[in-house]
């Protein structure tokens, strides 16, 4: 004779458990009961990918490495590759993206990125200076294709300047033991307490792992590439990857092409952090019959409270979704990615007012 299982293993009907659930969100409307488990598990498996800054590291006087403990949700990535970080400050929300320094499948599953902070940089004087460990962020997955191929070539030209040694640390980190490449490595700072990653360039160099030439530009002046036939006559044989100021990348685009070998270059150029709104348009709230004329790169969130529209969200304390409202009509662009969402009237479709922009008009419901 077999017993009932015990009370605790016992699952409630479907209806049931559905029937639970939609009452807490009743209850706990505007904000759904998942939005409640990201205050507490923000990091879980299916949340909105979200990190946690654990510690940040002076590199230079203006540049830190911020070691991250990404969420269950991070796909890892190949060295080289960028991350989109977005950081809550003064109640803004603002993304940046930033190279990844790490090694992949670190042992804690933490990643690292290095930001420099530039004169009048909000995002990267905020994260080099006044970040806390303990802070949450938001994550986009790793993109670009400025890697090195699964098997890299023999011979190696890198070239970079300033902060765009991060992406090509980030590969020389992750380059396995014993691996025997011809790597020359021409790197331009300021002075030499400005070189990021100084002692680990040198060490690597020392070791033989690659050829470190280090170009002080205060007092040697910039780098010119018409010099490359004298400093790496082999430069043309070999694969190069450039990462560094526009006109480092700029120059060297010119130069590859005017030498007829362009397919041996490759150029780390940001994509934007935002990308660029539409024309912008009529905002029309229902519920209130408000009409707010907005332009295309400002989240229609930011528009309508400047408007005085008591707008729902949870953004700001790190709860998602919680700006969540239904488009009738119109037409929105999503600021992360630049795709257009369409609703023909009639229909209903959620929209996060923290990331999307009027594109033409729309009709929300609030």
């Amino acid at each position: 004779m077999t017993s009932a299982p015990p009370r605790a293993a016992r699952r409630l009907p479907s209806g049931l458990a559905d029937g639970m659930w939609k009452l807490a969100g009743a209850i706990a409307t505007p904000v759904v009961p998942q939005e409640y488990l990201d205050m507490f598990a923000p990091l879980r498996a299916g949340a909105e990918l979200r990190g946690r800054l654990v510690s940040i590291q002076p590199e230079t006087a203006d540049a830190a490495t911020i070691r991250i403990q990404p969420g269950r949700s991070w796909r890892g990535h190949t060295p080289g590759q960028y991350i989109r970080i977005g950081i809550d400050i003064d109640g803004v929300r603002h993304w940046r993206a930033y190279s990844l320094t790490s090694l992949r499948g670190e042992p804690d599953g933490t990643i690292t990125i290095t930001p420099k902070a530039i004169p009048g940089g909000l995002v990267s004087n905020h994260l080099v200076r006044d970040a806390l460990p303990g802070t949450l962020v938001m994550l986009d997955q790793a993109v670009g294709d400025f890697v090195l191929p699964p098997i890299p070539p023999e011979k190696i030209l890198f070239i970079t300047g300033g902060s765009g040694i991060t992406p090509v640390m980030g590969m020389l980190r992750n380059l396995p033991e014993g691996t025997d490449l011809d790597i020359v490595l021409l790197h331009s700072a300021p002075r030499p307490e400005d070189v990021v990653f100084g002692p680990e360039l040198r060490s690597r160099g020392a070791s033989g792992q690659l050829d470190l030439r280090v170009r002080h530009t205060d007092t040697d002046g910039m780098l010119d590439l018409a010099d490359l036939d004298a400093t790496v006559p082999d430069w043309r044989e070999r694969e190069a990857w450039v990462c560094g100021p526009t006109g480092l990348l700029d120059a060297a685009e010119l130069h590859w092409a005017a030498n007829e070998v362009t397919d041996k270059l490759h150029v780390e150029r940001f994509r934007p952090t935002i990308i660029e709104g539409g024309e912008g348009g009529e905002i029309t709230l229902l519920n209130s019959r408000l009409t707010i004329d907005a332009d295309g790169s400002t989240p229609i969130l930011d528009a309508a409270e400047d408007a005085g529209a008591l707008m729902r969200s949870g953004c700001r304390m790190g709860i998602c979704f919680g700006c969540v409202v239904t488009m009738r009509q119109g037409a929105v662009r999503d600021l992360r990615t630049g795709v257009i969402t369409v609703a023909e009237p009639g229909d209903e479709l959620p929209i996060q007012t923290c990331i999307n922009a009027v594109a033409g008009s729309c009709d929300l419901e609030i």
